[in-house]
């Protein structure tokens, strides 16, 4: 893949994966909230939004809340035959997004990394990546997914539907139990066992997220709703029955 690479949206996973992409792309970035130190450090050149959404690839790590706007705005600055990718942790409504604000002379590609700056800190070997074709010609997806695999990652490839079912238990649902471990000030104990510990985990890893992350993920998951009714009524069928 012989191309340049845009960045719009630089928070901790924005610079994240600016860091893995310039090892192999020039990478141009934008972020109005971030100062162009940060985005250096992270490999990549600051620049204008508009030569951001002008590269050869441009990649969308803004809030879901946000990616409706930003695809409004990109819209006009997309050259033809690029390819336009987002990162968000929903995808029926990002794709929907995509389609409606985009010319069809420009490729899109919904993903989602199942990582983040903890957990790929170091390594992508091993890590996951949903990808949902959306308008992209084949050959161009195989040379895509063939860079991720080479990197290490295990590329998934799926429908935005059946993502968001699987993600509205696997993510969702586990963000609401940890947020919830942390509203009843769960820590760590003395006299504690390895379950208890690894609920610890969840916390640990979930606090690290922001709140908006956390909020977008069940707002714009139409299933994330029917997931959190599911678990609460098994919780309470479980209480009752403890009388």
């Amino acid at each position: 893949m012989n191309c340049t690479v845009g960045i719009i949206g630089f928070g901790r996973f924005g610079r994240l994966m600016a860091r893995y992409l310039a090892a192999d792309f020039p990478v141009r970035g934008h972020d109005p909230a971030v100062p162009d130190e940060v985005v250096r450090a992270a490999g990549a050149e600051p620049d204008s939004f508009e030569a951001a959404a002008a590269a050869d690839v441009v990649a969308l790590a803004v809030p879901i809340s946000s990616l409706e706007q930003v695809l409004r705005r990109a819209g006009r600055c997309l050259k033809p035959g690029s390819l336009l990718i987002d990162v968000c942790s929903v995808k029926e409504l990002p794709v929907e997004w995509m389609r409606r604000a985009v010319p069809d002379s420009v490729d899109l590609l919904g993903t989602h990394p199942m990582f983040g700056p903890d957990s790929a800190a170091d390594s992508l070997q091993g890590r996951k990546i949903v990808v949902c074709p959306v308008r992209i010609a084949p050959a161009r997806l195989a040379v895509l997914t063939g860079y991720l695999k080479s990197k290490g990652l295990q590329v998934i490839e799926t429908s935005a539907d059946e993502h968001d079912r699987q993600i509205a238990v696997s993510l969702a649902l586990t963000h609401f139990i940890g947020r919830t471990l942390g509203a009843m000030a769960a820590k760590p104990l003395e006299i504690d066992t390895e379950g208890y510990k690894r609920l610890l985990r969840i916390l640990e890893v979930v606090e690290n997220d922001t709140w908006q992350l956390f909020e977008d993920m069940h707002r714009f998951n139409r299933y994330a709703g029917d997931a959190r009714r599911r678990f609460l009524q098994a919780a309470g069928a479980i209480d009752e029955k403890l009388g």
